[in-house]
């Protein structure tokens, strides 16, 4: 018998395990890191953590290479030749700081509003705006108006809260689940393991989207609809059920303000607002007495078919205008079909399919609660539906009706807040009288007068100066977009370039790639960061950055602040910013350094509270001008939003006391101990119709949430929404400009009704053009981590089969694809599982040459592209000779997937069209081959 050789099979993984929070997407699972003398050898899930339960994707795992990566910026930097040429010397912090802080505070001293402080995708949005605030200027917003404002906005408007982190399907109970516009890199291991439950369990999905990958690939029925036709889509849906009978009355008299009373005078001032008492609130009949009453007594039974005679005008429940909206001809299926893309007898069978499910297949858990009126109910009735929607349907001009159309139809089943239906996260639901206003007053060496972003409830509350004016430079809270609540990023650097509004001298990014896949056009932004005055100085004067990568952006930088990464600082997941709760549970959780940077750099949060600090900032300073926090990690444990309510809920006070209590210094500590994250679940009675279930919102007004119990109806009919439509009929002190009348009047429909998204009448554009992020990615980051670029190194635009074959491709050729806007010549790729007239492509594989540490034949460089260059931030002139944003009217949320081209076969050249010279890299690039071991 030879002998065997001696092999550890099972060597030792690591000798210590680190639990902290993932940061390669916005689900934020909790992750082991694995450490090996020190270094980080390998990355796993965490089976205790609520989001992920154990479950890691390839972007977790791939967190090793994250912190590895050969782009990291190494110490802080100066520009030292013209931007975009990459020449840089390196600085010391204090020297760094100097400059900022000397810069900023020129322009706390003269004007705060010339600084205009915008962040990508952070995730600590409650600190970065509490700083902005301190400083004064109006001119600040995270990514959202990329991303899904319109999303959020519409779904607090009507309902307190919206998909993804404000709530998410009942996966235990739902029968059936539509998706709509949902791609894969937001969220994807919670939804990825709610998809498996739905499927042991036979459930069924549906998948509405004009490209079938991922989770649509899995669905039992793929929907491969028009895009920016989704609402007309859901609106007929809502045509068939009204049409059918098949809605919740009682759920709808209950729980909504169909039963509200609107005045029905069109002579009045307050034509189609509601009818209220001496106490301000709204007047339904009651179906016992026949009387107007109060909204909320106790014991009303709200009355849908309610009138009112006053003065010889008959009052109307909005359920009528409800009706007669939706029962019109016009979203018959027949009517839409063509349209959207969707033959009518599908629109009128998956219209059914959701009506057998919610009604006939309706469940019932044994569970008394007691609602907002005081009646006590003795059994949860559920309805089985569920929706999940996300970008797809968001990002375009139509974006806000058509998210609250879907609001509007979930409500109609029945199907939210129920048992198998749509369920909120806490802090959600909360009215939208719960959130702040919109501020926007500044003044020098002051705090601005508030938060400055909010949700407007009238044009009282827009962003506009005494000259009608905007306040902020990107023109957020305006009549251009009265309800931008996460502000317009893409406008910011062409609204400064123009000095429209008015001229800035700082420019302030943090994490935002706005010289490349971040801006709505590459070469246009290039052109404006980089554009001088008939001087000679720069028209944006100052340009400050903050990454952990050297990205694109950075070369068109003056002074770069590095941060650090993921693994090497303190972050605090918030409950005062975005959270990490289920729908049973409050839950938050933080990062902290597992391991200490090797370079020279700083957490941009810690870096500031310095500058808070050196700027003498208010929140930031303590009455003797001594800095407040030494650190961000001080500031996660010692600051307090109100008396008792700081960043994190639990372990304050003596460490037992959860959502208020007192200041604890070991609070970080427990958190650690605890694997990174702590949890408060929800009792049982009152996990279901929260906004209405008083035992929740005793629940939450202990938990910190609110002060007082917040009960309040959905607003299937948008009251704030008529507001802006009686201004713009010439009612009340703040009117549209004349030129805006019209378009606020269509666009602030207080019931959603679909408008094309594109206008492209002659037909010269025949084609939607859309991206998507894969995966494997969330941020730049992703194409550039050495084992994520193995799944997605290039990228060609997918083909669907009718124009494939009108143009006679074949594998291997090459397409020139024309906007309005601009030219690309790129690889083409069939895809018969495609809406026949769309093409796509991966959003952000293209890399710039020179840029983050690739090599200069990296196929990110030389095979990937981007759509960018054929998008614009502006629309073309309109009959006014006026440009707009190219953005939703209502929001203000950038509108890039109403994207029209056409496309025509080409040679192929030696890499995609346009092709832009090679950056100079200030950190060099990578090895050819990454590689290192861990540990012996």
């Amino acid at each position: 018998m030879s002998k065997q050789p001696n092999i550890d099979t099972s060597p030792p993984v690591s000798d210590e395990i680190r639990k902290t929070t993932c940061y390669m997407c916005a689900c934020r699972c909790g992750i082991n890191v694995h450490m090996k003398g020190g270094k980080v050898a390998y990355i796993e899930g965490n089976r205790d953590h609520p989001i992920n339960k154990g479950v890691l994707c390839a972007k977790g795992s791939a967190g090793i290479m994250q912190v590895n990566a050969p782009s990291r910026l190494r110490s802080p930097m100066k520009r030292v030749g013209p931007r975009g040429s990459g020449e840089f010397e390196e600085i010391s912090w204090d020297e760094a700081l100097s400059l900022a802080t000397s810069r900023l505070a020129k322009i706390r001293k003269e004007a705060p509003e010339k600084l205009a402080f915008f962040t990508g995708r952070d995730q600590s949005q409650s600190f970065t705006s509490l700083w902005a605030q301190s400083f004064g200027t109006p001119n600040y917003a995270a990514h959202g108006g990329f991303c899904s404002v319109n999303m959020a906005a519409a779904g607090i408007y009507t309902m307190g809260g919206a998909f993804w982190e404000f709530g998410q399907p009942d996966w235990e109970h739902t029968k059936l689940l539509m998706l709509f516009g949902v791609a894969e890199d937001h969220d994807s291991n919670p939804i990825k393991m709610g998809l498996g439950k739905l499927k042991q369990r036979g459930a069924k999905v549906i998948g509405v989207n004009p490209v079938r990958s991922g989770y649509n690939a899995i669905a039992d029925e793929w929907v491969g609809i028009t895009p920016g036709a989704d609402g007309l889509f859901i609106t007929s849906l809502i045509h068939e059920l009204l049409r059918a009978g098949k809605i919740d009355l009682d759920y709808l008299a209950r729980y909504t303000n169909a039963p509200a009373l609107l005045n029905s005078d069109p002579n009045d001032a307050e034509f189609g607002l509601f009818l209220r008492d001496d106490d301000g609130k709204m007047l339904v009949i009651d179906r016992n007495s026949g009387k107007p009453t109060a909204f909320d007594k106790k014991g009303v039974q709200p009355d849908l078919r309610g009138t009112l005679r006053r003065a010889g005008v008959t009052h109307k429940a909005a359920f009528h205008s409800i009706a007669e909206t939706y029962l019109a001809p016009e979203f018959a299926p027949e009517a839409v079909a063509e349209r959207c893309g969707i033959e009518p007898q599908t629109i009128r069978r998956i219209a059914a399919e959701l009506a057998r499910v919610a009604f006939d297949e309706a469940i019932s858990l044994p569970i008394e609660w007691t609602d907002f009126r005081g009646e006590t109910h003795s059994e949860m009735i559920g309805r089985p539906v569920s929706f999940h929607a996300m970008r797809g349907i968001s990002a375009h001009a139509n974006g806000f009706q058509t998210c609250r159309a879907l609001h509007i139809l979930q409500i109609l089943l029945g199907s939210v807040e129920v048992p198998g239906g749509f369920r909120f996260k806490p802090p959600y639901p909360k009215p939208v009288e719960a959130h702040p206003t919109p501020h926007c007053q500044s003044n020098p060496m002051a705090p601005l007068d508030g938060p400055h972003l909010g949700f407007v409830r009238g044009p009282e509350h827009l962003a506009l100066k005494p000259d009608g004016s905007a306040a902020r430079i990107d023109k957020a809270f305006t009549w251009e977009n009265p309800m931008s609540s996460h502000g317009l990023m893409h406008m910011v650097i062409s609204n400064a370039h123009a000095g429209d509004p008015y001229k800035i001298d700082t420019l302030f990014l943090y994490m935002a790639n706005m010289a490349w896949n971040s801006s709505m056009n590459t070469k246009s932004v290039i052109d404006m960061l980089t554009d001088r005055d008939d001087n000679g100085e720069y028209v944006i004067p100052n340009i400050i950055y903050s990454d952990a990568y050297s990205s694109e952006m950075v070369a068109y930088a003056d002074l770069i602040l590095p941060d650090s990464t993921y693994l090497e600082r303190h972050d605090c997941i918030s409950l005062l910013d975005r959270p990490i709760c289920e729908a049973d549970a409050a839950a938050d959780a933080i990062r902290w350094p597992v391991i200490e940077p090797d370079r020279d750099v700083r957490g941009f949060q810690s870096v500031l509270c310095d500058l808070g600090a050196r700027l003498g900032l208010p929140n930031f300073t303590n009455p003797d001008g001594s800095a407040k926090y030494k650190d961000y990690a001080d500031y996660i444990v010692n600051h307090e939003r109100k008396p008792g309510i700081g960043p994190l809920s639990a372990f304050r006070g003596d460490g037992t006391e959860t959502g208020r209590g007192s200041v604890n210094s070991e609070q970080l500590d427990r958190y650690i101990e605890n694997g990174g994250f702590a949890v408060t679940h929800i009792p049982d009675s009152a996990r279901y119709y929260k906004p209405w279930n008083m035992e929740y919102q005793e629940w939450a007004v202990g938990m910190g949430l609110f002060d007082t119990p917040q009960p309040y109806l959905f607003s299937i009919y948008s009251e704030p929404m008529r507001k802006f439509q009686l201004a713009a009929e010439g009612h009340g002190e703040r009117q549209p400009p004349d030129h805006l009348r019209k378009q606020v009047h269509d666009a602030m429909r207080p019931l959603p009704v679909w408008e094309e998204a594109t206008d492209d009448e002659g037909g010269e554009y025949p084609l939607h053009a859309l991206t998507q992020r894969p995966m494997a990615m969330y941020h730049s980051w992703g194409s550039q981590n050495a084992w994520l670029r193995q799944i997605h190194g290039r990228n060609p635009l997918y083909v669907p089969t009718k124009v494939w074959e009108a143009h006679g491709f074949q594998d291997g050729d090459w397409a020139r694809v024309t906007s309005r806007s601009g030219e690309i010549v790129v690889p083409v790729a069939h895809q018969a599982a495609l809406n026949s007239n769309t093409v796509w492509t991966w959003n952000a594989i293209g890399k710039r040459k020179g840029a983050w540490a690739l090599d200069q034949n990296a196929p990110e460089a030389t095979k990937g592209f981007l759509l960018n260059h054929l998008i614009d931030e502006l629309l073309p002139p309109k009959g006014d000779g006026l440009r707009y944003s190219n953005s939703d009217p209502v929001t203000g949320q950038a509108a890039w997937f109403d994207l029209r081209v056409k496309i025509e076969k080409c040679a192929a050249p030696d890499e995609p069209q346009p092709a832009f010279s090679s950056l100079r890299s200030p950190v060099g690039k990578g090895p050819k081959n990454l590689a290192w071991k861990v540990g012996s």
